[in-house]
């Protein structure tokens, strides 16, 4: 194997300052969802910790490095659940955490961050504009700017994903991972790609995102203008060269997937799983949805991971009645 940005060892280490909480989550073959997609599925279940999603892997690594810092302060540009994960471990370290988001991103995820301590400055426009502002806060007050998927912390904190699914995981030939900035893919895309190369390493992106899956398969970072997908977690316009550049070296094939395939999937994780996700946690279902005679026979993992969603916005998708708490 080329090697990546990535290190095994380090990925390995990572799970020794990763809060337990973030670690070890349920992993289970879900045979209720078999008759809908043809081929035996297995969950990974990244939505079961405080701030449901797999982020805080990465953000325990990069706060812990901050904390033995004379600067314990802290930003970065987030659709919502890398805010969280920032917030929630950087509170726990004593940081100053400052999150930039657009406003209109979704509202749940914006009123976490709030409730988690940490400082949230609002744009008028999307991730990419945040991302803009983040790194002119970081410039101007002198603190660590936190660059999900560039940080290799990001990645090497998602990839301990990938250990626990070589370690725990019944025989599988097939990963399912939701591609966004990269992270979660070039993480668990690694650790295969090092520990059970056997394994078919796919990437799944809305065709309303595409600039990630169009920069793998031009082997060249492609932008786009805008993005159209209610997956806002994986809703990037601006590839990063060199997570670019990790991608190329672990990913078997990244694939494109409707809106209306990932609206499937989610109705599908509830009816057949119990699982309310917002809609990057089922692109993994999705992608199976639209190419069933590919995984036919095959013993598939995909990641669910995240499950911070706007319940009436989740209503409205899925057709769901709301859950109204007591």
């Amino acid at each position: 194997m080329q090697e990546t940005r990535l290190d095994t060892a380090r990925i390995r280490a990572a799970r020794r300052v990763i809060d337990p909480v973030f670690l070890d989550t349920p992993l289970y073959r879900c045979e209720a969802l078999e008759p809908g997609l043809g081929c035996a599925v297995s969950i990974k279940l990244e939505t079961a910790n405080p701030i449901r999603s797999f982020k805080a892997r990465g953000t325990e690594v990069i706060a812990g490095l901050l904390a033995d810092h004379a600067s314990k302060a802290a930003v970065c540009a987030s659709a919502g659940n890398l805010g969280q994960a920032l917030a929630w471990s950087g509170r726990g370290r004593g940081l100053d955490v400052t999150v930039v988001a657009s406003r209109f991103a979704t509202r749940a995820k914006l009123d976490r961050i709030r409730a988690l301590g940490a400082r949230l400055e609002l744009v008028d426009g999307d991730h990419e504009m945040a991302r803009e502002r983040a790194a002119a806060i970081a410039r101007y007050d002198g603190i660590r700017l936190v660059e999900d998927s560039l940080d290799i912390e990001t990645c090497e904190g998602a990839a301990t994903i990938g250990l626990e699914l070589v370690d725990t995981a019944p025989s599988f030939d097939t990963v399912l991972i939701a591609l966004g900035g990269g992270a979660l893919a070039t993480g668990v895309g690694h650790v295969m790609k090092a520990l059970a190369p056997e394994v078919e390493v796919i990437c799944v992106q809305p065709l309303g995102a595409p600039a990630m899956t169009h920069s793998w398969r031009g082997r060249r970072v492609v932008t786009t203008d805008s993005t159209n997908t209610i997956a806002d977690g994986v809703a990037g316009r601006r590839p990063i060269p060199a997570v670019l550049d990790d991608l190329l070296l672990v990913a078997d094939d990244a694939v494109l997937v409707q809106e209306s395939s990932i609206i499937a999937g989610m109705r599908m994780l509830l009816d057949h799983a119990g699982l309310v996700v917002e809609p990057s946690a089922a692109l993994g279902i999705a992608a199976i949805l639209e190419d069933r005679a590919r995984f036919t026979g095959r013993h598939v993992v995909t990641i669910v991971c995240g499950s911070n969603v706007d319940v009436d916005a989740y209503h409205r998708w899925v057709g769901a009645a709301p859950i109204h708490s007591s």
